[in-house]
Protein backbone atom coordinates (compact mmCIF):
# COMPACT_ATOMS: atom_id res chain seq x y z
CA UNK A 1 0.00 0.00 0.00
CA UNK A 2 0.98 3.00 -0.86
CA UNK A 3 1.80 5.98 1.92
CA UNK A 4 0.59 9.66 1.64
CA UNK A 5 4.12 10.94 0.46
CA UNK A 6 4.59 8.36 -1.95
CA UNK A 7 1.46 9.81 -3.77
CA UNK A 8 2.18 13.17 -3.41
CA UNK A 9 5.73 12.26 -5.17
CA UNK A 10 4.49 10.30 -8.13
CA UNK A 11 3.81 12.21 -11.02
CA UNK A 12 -0.23 12.74 -11.69
CA UNK A 13 -2.02 10.54 -14.06
CA UNK A 14 -2.85 11.67 -17.97
CA UNK A 15 -6.72 11.29 -17.11
CA UNK A 16 -5.71 13.90 -14.21
CA UNK A 17 -4.02 16.17 -16.85
CA UNK A 18 -7.17 15.54 -19.42
CA UNK A 19 -9.53 16.17 -16.68
CA UNK A 20 -7.64 19.26 -15.61
CA UNK A 21 -7.09 20.45 -19.27
CA UNK A 22 -10.57 19.98 -20.48
CA UNK A 23 -12.77 21.71 -17.35
CA UNK A 24 -11.55 25.29 -18.51
CA UNK A 25 -8.98 27.61 -18.81
CA UNK A 26 -5.17 27.38 -17.78
CA UNK A 27 -5.71 29.81 -14.63
CA UNK A 28 -8.66 27.50 -13.67
CA UNK A 29 -6.38 24.31 -14.24
CA UNK A 30 -3.39 26.74 -12.30
CA UNK A 31 -5.95 27.44 -9.72
CA UNK A 32 -7.36 23.82 -9.34
CA UNK A 33 -4.14 22.73 -9.12
CA UNK A 34 -2.76 24.60 -6.31
CA UNK A 35 -6.31 24.09 -4.25
CA UNK A 36 -5.40 20.13 -4.94
CA UNK A 37 -1.32 20.57 -3.83
CA UNK A 38 -2.44 23.03 -1.16
CA UNK A 39 -4.92 20.16 -0.06
CA UNK A 40 -2.80 17.56 0.43
CA UNK A 41 -0.11 19.63 1.82
CA UNK A 42 -2.56 20.35 4.35
CA UNK A 43 -3.25 16.17 4.24
CA UNK A 44 0.24 15.72 4.39
CA UNK A 45 0.95 17.91 7.43
CA UNK A 46 -2.11 15.96 9.38
CA UNK A 47 -0.63 12.61 8.58
CA UNK A 48 2.77 13.86 10.12
CA UNK A 49 1.14 15.32 12.58
CA UNK A 50 -1.07 11.83 13.62
CA UNK A 51 2.77 10.40 13.20
CA UNK A 52 3.70 12.45 15.52
CA UNK A 53 1.41 12.14 17.89
CA UNK A 54 1.30 8.40 17.95
CA UNK A 55 5.23 8.51 18.72
CA UNK A 56 4.56 10.34 21.10
CA UNK A 57 1.95 8.77 22.86
CA UNK A 58 4.50 5.15 21.94
CA UNK A 59 7.46 7.31 23.71
CA UNK A 60 4.97 8.02 26.57
CA UNK A 61 3.69 4.27 26.99
CA UNK A 62 7.02 2.84 26.96
CA UNK A 63 8.49 5.48 29.27
CA UNK A 64 5.42 4.37 31.64
CA UNK A 65 6.17 0.54 30.80
CA UNK A 66 9.66 1.20 31.64
CA UNK A 67 8.55 2.67 35.08
CA UNK A 68 6.54 0.03 35.72
CA UNK A 69 8.70 -2.47 35.06
CA UNK A 70 11.44 -1.00 37.42
CA UNK A 71 8.94 -1.19 40.00
CA UNK A 72 8.02 -4.42 39.76
CA UNK A 73 11.55 -5.54 39.96
CA UNK A 74 11.94 -3.20 43.11
CA UNK A 75 9.10 -4.96 44.71
CA UNK A 76 10.51 -7.96 44.04
CA UNK A 77 13.73 -7.71 45.83
CA UNK A 78 11.62 -6.31 48.90
CA UNK A 79 9.40 -9.36 48.27
CA UNK A 80 13.11 -11.49 48.44
CA UNK A 81 14.38 -9.52 51.86
CA UNK A 82 10.70 -9.81 53.61
CA UNK A 83 11.30 -13.45 52.89
CA UNK A 84 14.56 -13.29 54.49
CA UNK A 85 13.73 -11.69 57.08
CA UNK A 86 10.97 -13.21 57.95
CA UNK A 87 12.14 -17.15 57.13
CA UNK A 88 14.41 -17.23 60.65
CA UNK A 89 11.79 -16.27 62.59
CA UNK A 90 9.42 -18.50 60.71
CA UNK A 91 11.60 -21.73 61.75
CA UNK A 92 11.90 -20.68 65.46
CA UNK A 93 8.14 -20.01 65.52
CA UNK A 94 7.36 -23.35 63.92
CA UNK A 95 9.88 -24.80 66.65
CA UNK A 96 8.39 -22.95 68.88
CA UNK A 97 5.05 -24.53 68.29
CA UNK A 98 5.75 -28.32 67.84
CA UNK A 99 7.43 -27.86 71.18
CA UNK A 100 4.72 -26.16 72.70
CA UNK A 101 1.78 -29.20 71.10
CA UNK A 102 4.34 -32.04 72.49
CA UNK A 103 4.16 -30.53 75.82
CA UNK A 104 0.01 -30.38 75.62
CA UNK A 105 0.26 -33.76 74.50
CA UNK A 106 2.08 -34.57 77.65
CA UNK A 107 0.24 -32.50 79.92
CA UNK A 108 -3.32 -33.84 78.93
CA UNK A 109 -2.79 -37.03 80.74
CA UNK A 110 -0.96 -35.80 83.43
CA UNK A 111 -4.54 -33.32 83.79
CA UNK A 112 -6.27 -36.38 83.77
CA UNK A 113 -4.14 -37.77 86.23
CA UNK A 114 -4.21 -35.24 88.10
CA UNK A 115 -7.78 -34.31 87.85
CA UNK A 116 -8.37 -38.67 89.11
CA UNK A 117 -6.12 -37.52 92.00
CA UNK A 118 -8.18 -34.89 92.72
CA UNK A 119 -11.07 -37.08 93.29
CA UNK A 120 -9.84 -39.56 95.15
CA UNK A 121 -8.05 -36.65 97.32
CA UNK A 122 -11.73 -35.48 98.31
CA UNK A 123 -13.16 -38.94 98.66
CA UNK A 124 -10.11 -39.64 100.46
CA UNK A 125 -10.60 -36.34 102.57
CA UNK A 126 -14.51 -36.97 103.23
CA UNK A 127 -13.65 -40.60 104.54
CA UNK A 128 -11.17 -39.19 106.43
CA UNK A 129 -13.56 -36.97 108.49
CA UNK A 130 -16.26 -39.23 108.65
CA UNK A 131 -13.52 -41.35 110.48
CA UNK A 132 -12.70 -38.45 112.48
CA UNK A 133 -16.56 -37.63 113.35
CA UNK A 134 -17.27 -41.31 114.35
CA UNK A 135 -13.97 -41.55 116.21
CA UNK A 136 -15.07 -38.54 117.90
CA UNK A 137 -18.57 -39.95 118.48
CA UNK A 138 -16.87 -43.15 120.12
CA UNK A 139 -14.46 -41.00 121.97
CA UNK A 140 -17.22 -38.93 123.81
CA UNK A 141 -18.76 -42.17 124.27
CA UNK A 142 -15.75 -43.55 125.93
CA UNK A 143 -15.62 -40.65 128.19
CA UNK A 144 -18.80 -41.17 129.15
CA UNK A 145 -18.69 -44.87 129.83
CA UNK A 146 -15.91 -44.20 131.52
CA UNK A 147 -16.85 -41.18 134.04
CA UNK A 148 -20.26 -43.34 134.43
CA UNK A 149 -18.41 -46.56 135.38
CA UNK A 150 -15.50 -44.41 137.75
CA UNK A 151 -19.08 -43.00 139.14
CA UNK A 152 -20.03 -46.77 139.83
CA UNK A 153 -16.74 -47.65 141.47
CA UNK A 154 -16.74 -44.68 143.18
CA UNK A 155 -20.27 -45.30 145.08
CA UNK A 156 -18.80 -49.09 145.20
CA UNK A 157 -15.95 -48.01 147.21
CA UNK A 158 -17.87 -45.94 149.27
CA UNK A 159 -19.99 -48.81 149.81
CA UNK A 160 -17.48 -51.18 150.42
CA UNK A 161 -15.66 -48.42 152.56
CA UNK A 162 -19.00 -47.77 154.28
CA UNK A 163 -19.18 -51.71 154.88
CA UNK A 164 -15.64 -52.09 156.59
CA UNK A 165 -16.48 -49.16 158.38
CA UNK A 166 -19.18 -50.54 159.89
CA UNK A 167 -17.79 -53.74 160.39
CA UNK A 168 -14.87 -52.31 162.08
CA UNK A 169 -16.79 -50.55 164.50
Amino acid sequence: MATTRQMLEQPQSPFIQRTISINGSPMVDDREEELSRSALALYKEKEDEIERRKMEVRDRVQKKLGLAEEATRRLAEIREELEALTDPMRKEVSAIRKRVDAINRELKPLGQSCQRKEREFKEAVEAYNEKNKEKAIFVSKLVELVTESEKLRMTKLDELSKSIDVSLR
